[in-house]
Order: structure tokens, then C-alpha cells, then sequence
């Protein structure tokens, strides 16, 4: 498929975090552009304030008119929706050229130098910082990020066409599609089991990733994952390495050891050692791009972050409200970690809506595991997604499971009232489902007890 006869891009699903990038990458480049989602939310209406047309019933008479010509036409969906959608029949059944979002994320990345961030933790995070560190130093590049960068207020960076930065989704397999000159992977926690059935299908995914990187590509690997390529870690003889970290006023000091050379002072503000190693490997790779090392180094200061990871909200002596999108227990356990070394010797309220049945069933111990680690927790439903209930996985359920002594199941319409009674230190609110949706009204409440 050669994009430069393709006129008009219609996708369905426009509104998730990795699809309204790319429809806002074809609307930049020119492309008419239009969609549908099965519900408003900020990132559709941030979609049709740039002129993008979308609308939310599955109904092939409201796709428009212009749309109806084959010729010149792409639609792209992404795995989520189902197969009997009445849209993607009607595409797939008129002869359009039909694709995953990730096989035009391949053909838009294929002339590029492509710099590819994989792992079951940390994608979005590291691929905002390798963003941002690139730009930041002079580099012209270009960003499918799956998540808003705070440093671009965006999912889309268009700085150049030079390199590419993509997350290689490992959902659906979806990272196969790729063919980067650099890549890393930074995980392989079981997850996705839905799609993999067991923990070893999808460890042979990554390694069939490990082997899409080019000829004479680089693929970095977190030090201890059963991959052969550049390690990176913490304290440890890894090929880089970051080492000597002290905490000063919030943020990380450390000295970042490469191969060849030892950079000392290098500052990153984002909490917990899995952003350092986000940090870590994002500079790694980016310095295979032949920019100075010193400049990429310097940009880790000025990273901000990406929404929903770690957000602050209110950050006081008395009261910190934090914001994250942690939704498997490997994430929780490092959003712990991060708050209680940030915050030490203060009471945690985790407020948790957790996120798929099969996700809450697969991980139902090690959720309340590392749920306990909370002085309180207030549970939420499940958040459903893609998925209809599965009889017996229920909040209630896991809730049992959990061992702080104080918890508690709360309806989400019901939570503002629960948290009016609450002593508050530390607020951290987690999880991939709708719970962002309340994270202003949470605040807004919470502001009441600053002074």
C-alpha cells in the first residue's frame, strides 16, 4: 500500500490513546480524515475541534459521503472492536483496504529510521521520554506515543520525519508488524492472557519481536530477561547502567554509565526505579541515533511526564493526591515503591478500579497482594472494556484477598461521599478503566482539606 495515494482514512475505534495519533497524523499530513468511537470523551472532541468527523453509533449511513469511493479510501480499526460490527462488515465486504492500526503503524514506519519501545510495563513512558529527549536535543522526529506527553500536551509528536518513535503493542500480536532499526524490550510479565492463553505464548511473542529488529539493528533488554541484546539496569554490570542515585528535593541524581563513557549529575524528576529505567533505556537508544550524549542527558531533566503515570494533583506538606494507570500487579508494586520513597511514613489510601475480568481473574492473588501493601483500599468494580463478566470474578471477590485491614467495596457514583470521612495523607488513585474521569472531582474534594 502506498500512503501517498491514499486520500481519506476512516477509522473505527478512533478514539482510543494509539488510534487518535494516527488520526491526527493523517489529518497533519493532509489526509481527510473521520471515525467512530462507541462513546464522546475529551480525546474525540479534541479530534473534531481539529475538523476530524466523528460520531458514536454503529451505523454505516452515518460514514460520510465522501468515504464512499473505494479508491484512494483506508480504514483502520483496532483489534478491540468486534467482529460483527456492522461498520467493519460493511468495509471488509465493499473491497476497501482495511488494516490494524498497527500494519499502518508498520508501512508509515518502514522508510524511517524506527526506534520501537516493547514490554508488558513502561511502554508509554519510555517512548514519552525518547520523544522528548530526541526533540529536545535537535533531532527531527516524529512520535505515535499511548498516552498524553506533558512536555507535548499530545499523543502525536510531528517534529521531523527523520526518525520514528513507536510503543510495539504486544496485544494481539501486534508489535509483529514492525520492523525497527532499534528496539527494546523492557518487560515480559505474564499479561494478556485472553489473547495468549499461558505465560510461555507470550515470552515467544517477545522473542519473535526480538527477531523483527533490522539486520545490524540493536535490541536492548532489561538486564535478567531471557533475551540476548544490550542490557540496561541499576546498580548492577549491565551495559548501561545508572548508579549513585540520591534524592534531592524530589528528584533523582544518579551517574549514567554507557560502554564508553560515565556521565555524572544526570537529573530525572519522575518517581520510582522503573522510571529510571525508563529513563535509562530511552537514553540508550536514543544515542544510537549519533546525537551527543551530553545534550540527551541534560533533556532527561526536563522531562514532565505523561499523564495518568504518576500524575500529581496535589503534592503539600500535609496532602498528596497522585494519579496512575496501573492495572497489573507488577504496576502496582512500582507505583508502591514510588510513593512510599518519595513519601515515606505516611498513611496510603489506594483507591483501585480494576480493569478486564480476565485480567482480575488471571492475577487475582497477586492483585491482593500487592494491594495490601496500601494502609486502606477502596475498591471499585470491574471495569469491563472489551469483555462481558465472567461468572465468579468480581470485586468482591478480590476484596477478600486483600489483607489491610481497612477496605472497602464502594460503588465509583458513591466514592466522593466515602472519601468526605476519610483522613487523608496520601490519596493515590489507580487504574486503566474510567476511574481518570473522576480524578478532577477527586481533587476538587480533596483541595477542601489542604489547609
Amino acid at each position: 500500500m502506498n500512503l501517498s495515494e491514499i486520500h481519506r482514512v476512516y477509522f473505527i475505534g478512533i478514539g482510543g490513546i494509539g488510534m487518535s495519533a494516527l488520526a491526527r497524523y493523517f489529518k497533519a499530513n493532509g489526509k481527510e480524515v473521520a471515525g467512530y468511537d462507541k462513546t464522546p470523551t475529551e480525546i474525540t472532541d479534541s479530534l473534531m475541534s481539529i475538523g476530524i468527523d466523528v460520531h458514536f453509533k454503529d451505523d454505516e449511513i452515518l460514514i460520510p459521503a465522501n468515504f464512499s469511493n473505494t479508491s484512494g479510501t483506508l480504514v483502520v480499526y483496532t483489534p478491540a472492536v468486534p467482529k460483527d460490527h456492522k461498520e467493519l462488515e460493511y468495509f471488509i465486504s465493499n473491497g476497501y483496504i482495511v488494516k490494524k492500526r498497527a500494519e499502518v503503524l508498520g508501512i508509515i514506519t518502514r522508510g524511517t529510521y524506527c526506534l520501537a519501545v516493547a514490554g508488558t510495563h513502561g511502554k508509554t513512558t519510555t517512548s514519552s521520554i525518547l520523544a522528548h529527549i530526541l526533540a529536545e536535543s535537535g533531532v527531527e522526529v516524529t512520535a505515535f506515543l499511548g498516552g498524553i506527553a506533558e512536555n507535548f500536551d499530545s499523543n502525536l509528536v510531528l517534529k521531523g520525519n527523520e526518525v520514528t518513535v513507536v510503543e510495539a503493542d504486544e496485544f494481539d500480536r501486534s508489535f509483529l508488524h514492525l520492523s525497527p532499526d532499534v528496539a527494546c524490550i523492557t518487560s515480559m510479565d505474564a499479561d494478556h492472557l485472553d489473547i495468549y492463553g499461558n505465560e510461555e505464548m507470550l515470552k515467544g511473542s517477545f522473542e519473535a519481536f526480538a527477531k523483527c529488529v533490522k539486520v545490524g539493528g540493536r535490541l536492548f533488554v532489561h538486564k535478567g530477561l531471557p533475551l540476548e541484546g544490550v542490557t540496561y539496569g541499576i546498580e548492577d554490570n549491565s551495559d548501561y547502567c545508572i548508579k549513585n542515585i540520591k534524592i534531592e528535593n524530589g528528584t533523582y541524581l544518579f551517574d549514567l554509565v554507557t560502554p564508553t563513557t560515565t556521565l555524572t549529575g544526570v537529573k530525572f524528576s519522575k518517581p520510582g526505579q522503573h522510571n529510571l529505567l525508563n529513563a535509562l533505556v530511552a537514553f540508550a537508544m536514543a544515542e544510537q541515533t549519533g546525537t551527543p550524549t551530553g545534550r540527551l542527558a541534560r533533556a532527561l531533566g526536563s522531562f514532565k511526564g505523561v499523564k495518568r503515570r504518576f500524575s500529581y494533583h496535589i503534592c503539600t506538606e500535609n496532602l498528596v493526591y497522585i494519579d496512575d494507570y496501573a492495572h497489573h500487579p507488577t504496576e502496582i508494586n512500582a507505583l508502591y515503591q514510588a510513593v512510599t520513597e518519595m513519601h515515606p511514613n505516611k498513611r496510603i489510601v489506594a483507591i483501585f478500579q480494576p480493569h478486564l475480568f480476565s485480567r482480575t481473574r488471571d492475577f487475582m492473588e497477586a492483585f491482593a497482594e500487592s494491594l495490601s501493601q496500601f494502609d486502606k483500599v477502596i475498591l471499585l468494580d470491574i471495569y469491563p472494556a472489551r469483555e462481558l463478566p465472567i461468572p465468579g470474578v468480581t470485586s468482591n471477590e478480590l476484596l477478600a484477598l486483600v489483607k489491610a485491614t481497612d477496605k472497602k467495596l464502594v460503588r465509583k457514583e458513591d466514592l466522593l461521599e466515602e472519601l468526605v470521612s476519610e483522613r487523608f495523607e496520601v490519596v493515590v488513585s489507580i487504574g486503566a478503566g474510567d476511574i481518570g474521569e473522576e480524578v478532577m472531582k477527586i481533587k476538587q474534594l480533596l483541595e477542601l482539606y489542604v489547609n
